[in-house]
């Protein structure tokens, strides 16, 4: 078996591209653990999230270390420079900024999940966005729900298709109020059921965050799957660095399973910023409220967890409506009670925030990466 020292020289000829430099010099490798069956495992720390040269260090990694005699196997794990490490590699090379990717100009990543469907996750991802817009904030919601993709009828983009721009980037489609969506629907036929295993799962959500042209974006709200499947793993892999923000209903059996995507987000080290309870009783058009999924299973599920209720949302006529007719509630009928309900929400999630923008990109040549997705012609 190769020592610890041997595969750190090897690794010694990985070059990073943008800095000139070889990962080991530059404190990239993170972790490196070499078993006795003679599996290497490592990690490697991008300087963002969106790197673009990601496959370059995967195959040259991968490349250096299985070339070692007695390894059978390796592994190449990736995570993100954390904001003083950064300043810290930045010193050491005298350089002002870092080559960002796709997501250097985004400010905060909000994966919006929950345990189970029908718990209204999606129309909660719609309306905070256009609840965060209300606040003056800039805004782009990307639809990693491949299979119940419902994004663009949400924002009346249905029919939409994505175009490439002149630096061969994802262009999103805009929504009201300027909210930058991209889904899947905008690359298949609208009622076309999307059929894929995990593998081309993860090229599309990596090119929805890669090779899409987001821009400056005060918070990118990504509306996830149900469960604690691919999609969500996925994700964790290539952001680190997003807080995850669970929805559920009152109900017992939905805060039951909704712990086990705060589970899923402690395994997988991602930060749970907090719980959105939805459907918290339903207002009729009077102002009556009844309790039809019962009551106070969101403050439980926030209290077991020691996170914050972000928000109770009730049931109202007018937030499915909007939703069905393509323009958020929040926007299109800003008195009902949901849509009131959503912008405190909105408000709750802002003060978690940080404020401060990333360190800017520094000027790049455009790199043609088009659009790849297994779909597009």
């Amino acid at each position: 078996m190769p020592t610890n020292d041997q595969v750190t020289d090897a690794l010694r000829a990985v070059i990073d591209p943008e800095l000139r430099q070889d990962i080991v010099t530059l404190g990239m490798v993170r972790k490196l653990d070499i078993h006795a069956n003679g599996v290497v495992d490592v990690t490697v720390s991008l300087t963002t999230a969106g790197c673009p040269i990601r496959d370059h260090f995967q195959t040259s990694v991968y490349n250096a270390i299985n070339a070692l005699d007695g390894v059978v196997g390796v592994n190449v794990s990736f995570d993100v420079l954390s904001s003083d490490e950064k300043q810290a590699l930045r010193g050491k090379l005298g350089r002002k900024s870092l080559p960002e990717g796709a997501l250097a100009e985004v400010k905060n990543i909000i994966c919006v999940g929950s345990g189970k469907g029908g718990v209204g996750k999606s129309s909660v991802t719609a309306n905070l966005a256009a609840a965060l817009t209300a606040a003056g904030k800039q805004v782009g919601v990307m639809d990693a729900d491949v299979w119940g993709y419902s994004q663009p009828r949400m924002f009346g983009l249905g029919g939409g298709r994505a175009r490439a721009n002149e630096r061969r980037k994802i262009e999103p489609l805009v929504g009201p109020e300027g909210i930058k969506v991209v889904s899947i629907g905008f690359f298949v036929n609208e009622e076309q059921a999307v059929v894929w295993r995990g593998a081309m799962l993860h090229k599309a959500l990596q090119q929805f965050l890669e090779d899409v042209e987001w821009g400056a974006l005060d918070y990118l709200l990504i509306d996830l799957p149900p469960g604690t499947g691919d999609v969500s793993m996925t994700l964790s892999q290539l952001l680190p660095q997003a807080k995850f923000v669970i929805v559920t209903t009152p109900q017992a059996v939905a805060q039951s399973v909704a712990r086990r995507s705060a589970e899923m987000a402690a395994k997988l080290e991602l930060e749970v910023a907090g719980i959105v309870e939805n459907m918290a009783g339903f207002t009729t058009p009077d102002g009556d409220s009844y309790p039809i999924f019962g009551e106070g299973g969101g403050r439980m599920l926030a209290e077991e967890l020691e996170v914050p209720l972000l928000g109770q949302i009730p049931l109202t006529m007018a937030l499915r409506q909007h939703s069905d007719g393509g323009l958020p509630a929040v926007i299109s009928a800003p008195e009902d009670a949901a849509s009131q309900a959503l912008v405190a929400t909105a408000k709750q999630l802002i003060s978690l925030s940080p404020v401060d923008l990333p360190m800017m990109a520094e000027p790049e040549e455009p790199k043609p990466v088009g659009m790849s997705l297994p779909v597009i012609s």
